[in-house]
Order: structure tokens, then sequence, then C-alpha cells
């Protein structure tokens, strides 16, 4: 396959960088080590809920 942007990690910055390139035009690829998308801060939480 070919792909015009691959993004290593879906965290906040891969899944925006995923949804903006896409919004040029671009053919995307996400490759994420877990089986789910978004990352820590979408999961767990981020730096601040832990902070309290």
């Amino acid at each position: 396959m070919a792909y015009d942007l691959i993004i290593i990690g879906s965290g906040p910055g891969g899944y925006s960088a995923a949804v903006r390139a896409g919004q040029y035009g671009l053919k995307t690829a996400i490759i994420e080590k877990d089986a789910k998308l978004g990352g820590t801060c979408l999961h767990v939480g981020c730096i601040p809920t832990k902070a309290l």
C-alpha cells in the first residue's frame, strides 16, 4: 500500500494530524501499539487530573 503520510501514535497530536491530512486529501495511515485510538489523555487522563 502507498500512503502520503504515516503517523506514529494516535494520541491527541496523531489523530488531529490524521484528520487534517484527510481534509487536505492525503492518503493517511496511523500506526498505534494499543488496541484503542486516542492515547493516554483520552483513556487514562492527562497530567492536570493526576495532580488533583
